[in-house]
């Protein structure tokens, strides 16, 4: 299972990041995305979850840990409103410059 769980988190990040090199807008929109996808599961990962455990407020020996679970919807939450920013300044950008560029000029040829 931690063998798919590595290779889940490397193929989310290396095409993250491969699309974060394109030069178009869109796919840098994606990448981010996809990376903050692969955060996410790392600190799911790093939290070392476990199904079936009481959450803190019992009198048991063991509970689960409620950390990794705020920091992912914390990360969520950024991720989503740093995604609606980065679309409205690319919006706003394609509407300045007319392309879609990341640069702001087409590359020549």
């Amino acid at each position: 299972m931690e063998a798919l769980f590595a290779v889940t988190l490397g193929v989310l990040t290396a095409c993250g990041v491969y699309l974060l090199l394109r030069a178009r807008v869109f796919p840098v929109v994606m990448g981010l995305t996809l990376i903050s996808y692969a955060v996410n599961l790392f600190l799911f990962g790093m939290g070392r979850l476990n199904s079936g455990m009481p959450a803190v407020l019992g009198k048991t020996g063991e509970y689960a840990d409620p950390v990794p679970q705020a920091l992912v919807l914390t990360a969520i939450v950024i991720g989503f409103a740093m995604t609606a920013f980065v679309v409205v300044l690319s919006l706003r950008a394609l509407g300045e410059v007319k392309s879609d560029h990341v640069d702001g000029e087409e590359p020549r040829e």
